[in-house]
């Protein structure tokens, strides 16, 4: 591997490392703050949670780099979902359609 290939990643890694301390740093100001509902205090909290997940999950473990595999997967998920979410609904149809 070539050194400026290792410096890509390392470079980065530390963009990655510096964003996640900052929004740390936004979750623990955010306990602070009064939002005025628990709802959007949830909200804030989820979001900036989901945003450094996506951070960990799309550069530590390479999810970004791999975008076709994982939209073939999550297709799939969807199919599945909607096969088993739909098929007691049409059980129970056909059930009450019989008697």
């Amino acid at each position: 591997m070539s050194s400026h290939n290792l410096e890509h990643h390392k470079s980065v890694y530390l963009k990655v490392l510096l964003a996640l301390f900052v929004f740390t740093v936004i979750t623990v100001g955010a306990t602070y703050f009064d939002f005025g509902s628990v709802a959007i205090a949830i909200i804030v909290g989820l979001s900036i949670a989901f945003v450094k997940g996506f951070l960990v999950a799309g550069n530590f473990m390479h999810l970004l780099d791999e975008v076709k595999p994982i939209y073939w997967l999550l297709m799939l998920t969807v199919v599945f979902f909607l096969v088993l979410f739909f098929m007691p609904l049409l059980w129970e149809m056909n059930l009450v359609t019989v008697q």
